[in-house]
């Protein structure tokens, strides 16, 4: 896990937690337990009636045993989405 972690180092990329959260930030760091700290981060609040809220977070730490998946953002693709256009129900926490 590391490795892969290794090359998403200073890019910007999509954590899903198991709570049902989604983090978007540019990835600065983790460790051994996969904690993770994000830069510039904001977290997209999904809704079936309103478009998507992009909160806020700035420097931002997502302990290891709450992430459920990470991936890299294609930024160009990602400049072309209409966000506020976009209506979903939000994800459910992970039952375990």
């Amino acid at each position: 896990m590391a490795q892969v972690l290794d090359s998403y180092i200073n890019k910007s990329v999509n954590i899903v937690t198991s709570d049902g959260r989604i983090i978007i930030g540019i990835l600065r760091g983790f460790d051994q337990a996969i904690n993770i700290i994000l830069d510039d981060s904001h977290e997209r609040v999904f809704s079936a009636t309103d478009g998507v809220e992009q909160v806020l977070l700035g420097l931002y730490i997502i302990r290891g045993d709450n992430v459920a998946l990470i991936g890299e953002i294609d930024e160009e693709l990602e400049k072309n989405i209409d966000f506020s256009s976009i209506h979903a129900d939000p994800l459910r926490a992970v039952k375990t």
